[in-house]
Parts: C-alpha cells; sequence; structure tokens
C-alpha cells in the first residue's frame, strides 16, 4: 500500500499564496504520476494538476492555468503545487494522487489508485 500525505494547506486571503506538498513513504516516487485534486463542499473531485513520473509532461485544469505550478523532486521523493492569485472557488480538500506510469498524465480521479488523506485550503477574506 503506497502511502502519500499532504501538507501546506491552510487559510489564506483572495490574491494569496500557498504551497502543497505532497510526500511518498514507503515507496519512490521515481515510477509514479502524481496528480493533485481538490473537493469543494457538495461537488464531486475534480483534478487539477497531473505531472508525470520524469516530470517533463505537465497537466493542468483550465482553471488553474497560469496560477498553479505542479513540480517533482524525487530526490526527496515530494511533489509541490504552488498556488498563486488564489480565488474563493479554489477552497477545497486538496489531495494528491499516485499511478505508476511512463509517460503519462491525467486529471481524471478515477484513473489513480492511491491517495493521500487530504489537506483542507480555505480562500477567503
Amino acid at each position: 500500500q503506497l502511502h502519500l500525505v499532504e501538507s501546506g494547506g491552510g487559510f489564506v486571503q483572495p490574491g494569496g499564496s500557498l504551497r502543497l506538498s505532497c510526500a511518498a513513504s514507503g515507496f519512490t516516487l521515481d515510477y509514479y504520476a502524481i496528480g493533485w485534486f481538490r473537493q469543494a463542499p457538495g461537488k464531486e473531485r475534480e483534478g487539477v494538476s497531473c505531472i508525470s513520473r520524469n516530470g517533463i509532461i505537465l497537466k493542468y485544469a483550465e482553471s488553474v492555468k497560469g496560477r498553479f505550478t505542479i513540480s517533482r523532486d524525487n530526490a526527496k521523493n515530494t511533489v509541490y503545487l504552488e498556488m498563486s492569485s488564489l480565488k474563493p472557488e479554489d477552497t477545497g480538500v486538496y489531495y494528491c494522487a499516485a499511478r505508476r506510469a511512463l509517460g503519462w498524465t491525467s486529471l481524471t480521479p478515477a484513473d489513480f489508485n492511491s491517495w493521500g488523506q487530504g489537506t483542507q485550503v480555505t480562500v477567503s477574506s
């Protein structure tokens, strides 16, 4: 069982920034594509961003393009999501997820089979 832990969530005013981290334990992230997803109250989980296992292929939801940046540091076994110009509609629980794959990315939750517990992000004035 892969173990993923998200951190870095919190409360921020509109226009602010946060950096989320997704740390893996018990396995190496080198062979996995990692996705970030979020779920707002009463809404379905949606894909935010995804990075291929070699970090070359990046994918973003239209709603976050130009504001969010995904990156990975395989030496630290961690994937990051830098979020800037945050909006109230970015509020939700943010999850990272893994899938062992080569040259592949996805923003579809059902494509991933290992999930973290999530970290809350609240954007409000």
